[in-house]
């Protein structure tokens, strides 16, 4: 049966592993609305191939250029955020949410309220907006499934399983590319340096997180969310191959474990076929080629990041938000040489300090209120503290 699919941040890696698989299952897939920040042309030839209705930009002055792309395919052409928020509302069998940033929130939020099911890879909507986002989830009966590859592999591993029967949840984490650096080469640490991943092809935003470990801490915070476990059964270990995307320990002491390429399309997948499965492309794992998986224990002093997560959550409230908005800022500002690496997690800590009695948020107004607050006392402190 053909099912119908919204996809939201099409051009962005996310959307283009998500258009890939649907490519190869052209009878499966009608695609209803496609949208992206700016990149008019390539938006509108996506939207010719898949016969989508509806090409949304979010920037507005994006749009005339749309609309000369599509020239005369009949595709409707919309531009800025209520067109967002109005394509993310349409109805739909799967709403794959990738908007980068809090951009995205707005459109999630308008899919969840529709009741309908959406593939999650737009952090911020659990990280900054986790509280409101999963009242919204279960007032109207929408369906999360995670396409984060961590978050995926516990998914799996928990299919036909009790979250009562769950002892421990274990995120993977490959460490990033400066995981054996000491403390005075961490200092040191180019932008170059940080963004090369040594598994994952990702943008220069996340590649830090990844070597700073705020990648997993944002992770941290979306697992609490996702999986109600408490945060005393949420673990995460340092696996360098990236094989073992996530694990679930269960009261009888069985692990189960799901394994995989370095491939976002196999989490995608997994969230296009649910509760069935699709093939992809990717060859298949080869343990004996690999040779051995390896494990270590995080190492919080060198890479505090994880530690101001756990403690983001234990604080609930507006703190993830601000760890969210402040990692942000200091993530710019460490890429374009401003401060140095190790003062990403310094500056989220000290902007999560000076807004410890922040107010709760209890709708996405006010979770973008405080994100924007946060984003605002971080840059502040850049100003006073550059460079050290």
């Amino acid at each position: 049966m053909t099912r119908v699919l919204t996809l939201l941040g099409a051009t962005g890696s996310i959307g283009a592993s998500t258009l890939d698989l649907v490519r190869r299952n052209r009878d499966d897939w009608r695609v209803e609305a496609l949208t992206a920040q700016c990149s008019a042309a390539e938006l509108a030839a996506l939207a010719i191939e898949f016969g989508a209705k509806l090409a949304v930009v979010g920037d507005e002055t994006c749009l005339p250029e749309l609309r000369e792309s599509l020239g005369n395919s009949g595709i409707e052409a919309a531009g800025g955020r209520a067109a967002l928020v109005e394509a993310a509302a349409r109805p739909a069998d799967m709403t794959v949410a990738a908007i980068v940033g809090c951009a995205g929130l707005a459109p999630v939020m308008a899919a969840v309220e529709r009741g309908g099911t959406i593939a999650l890879a737009n952090k911020e909507a659990l990280v900054s907006a986790g509280e409101v986002l999963m009242q919204a989830v279960a007032k109207h009966g929408a369906t999360l499934l995670p396409t984060d590859s961590e978050h995926n592999a516990i998914f799996q591993c928990l299919n036909g399983n009790r979250i009562d029967d769950v002892a421990k949840i274990t995120l993977t984490a490959s460490g990033g590319p400066l995981r054996t650096w000491t403390q005075a080469q961490l200092d040191a640490a180019t932008p170059a340096e940080a963004v090369a991943h040594p598994n994952w092809s990702m943008g220069a935003k996340i590649s830090v997180d990844s070597a700073t470990m705020m990648n997993k801490g944002l992770e941290y915070i979306e697992a609490y969310h996702l999986f109600p476990v408490g945060l005393d059964r949420l673990g995460i270990v340092i696996h360098p191959q990236s094989v073992i995307h996530s694990m679930v320990e269960f009261r009888d002491r069985s692990t189960l474990a799901q394994l995989g390429p370095s491939d976002m399309r196999v989490p995608i997948a997994s969230c296009l076929a649910w509760p069935q499965r699709m093939e992809t492309p990717l060859a298949p794992l080869d343990l004996a080629a690999i040779g051995e998986l390896t494990f270590f224990p995080p190492d919080e002093d060198r890479f505090p990041a994880t530690r101001l997560a756990r403690e983001a959550i234990r604080a609930g409230g507006s703190a993830p938000a601000i760890l969210n908005a402040a990692n942000e800022v200091a993530v710019a500002a460490f890429l374009a040489g401003q401060i140095r690496f190790t003062r990403i997690a310094a500056v989220v800590e000290e902007t999560l300090a000076r807004n410890n009695d922040a107010p709760r948020p209890t709708s996405l107004e006010e979770v973008l209120a405080v994100d924007q607050s946060g984003r605002m006392q971080a840059m502040s402190l850049l100003e006073t503290n550059a460079l050290v």
